[in-house]
């Protein structure tokens, strides 16, 4: 069942077409992220403009699994929102995720958090992400690149506000 609750999405700087969650809980971490990141960006298409300092985070769903590491980035591209989704599964699959079990353990995970100010409610698109709300993982990173994102109306220190981000830390702290 595809959620699409409508809120407007403001305080995404606006050299960003989208903004990019990733996540990673299998093998080196760090590298993971890296290397998506590069692959993402390797032809130029998309082009990472702003990046968060990577997060160690606790499994979120799914909890008996090892812990994470989250980012966010901002991204230039004039791909469509379905083309940059296609760029980010070809990333996924490149690097060798198998999709065994929702929310469980992945070498990478990328998703769309935003496009523009665009609302997007399809089978296999909802922008803005439908449960950054609920994901300390994803708003602490993304506070780092759009201080000022709000979505419905509300802050990302109003969202945060609502859960524990405890176990949310920057990696080598």
């Amino acid at each position: 069942m595809t959620s699409c609750s409508g809120a407007e999405v403001r305080g995404v700087p606006a050299k960003f077409d989208a903004v990019l969650a990733l996540g990673t809980n299998i093998g080196d971490r760090v590298a993971n992220i890296e290397d998506a990141i590069d692959r993402l960006g390797a032809d130029g298409v998309v082009k990472v403009v702003a990046r968060s300092r990577l997060y160690r985070t606790a499994p979120w769903g799914v909890t008996d699994q090892d812990w994470f590491v989250n980012a966010c980035v901002g991204v230039q591209t004039a791909l469509s929102p379905h083309e940059l989704l296609r760029r980010c599964q070809a990333v996924e699959n490149d690097m060798g995720r198998v999709r065994v079990q929702h929310w469980g353990p992945r070498i990478i995970d990328v998703d769309i958090l935003t496009f523009g100010k665009r609302q997007i409610c399809e089978p296999d698109l909802v922008v803005p992400h439908p449960l950054i709300a609920e994901r300390a993982f994803v708003l602490v990173p993304l506070r780092d690149i759009a201080p000022d994102f709000s979505i419905g109306g509300q802050t990302l220190d109003a969202m945060l506000s609502e859960l524990n981000a405890e176990d949310v830390v920057p990696v080598g702290s």
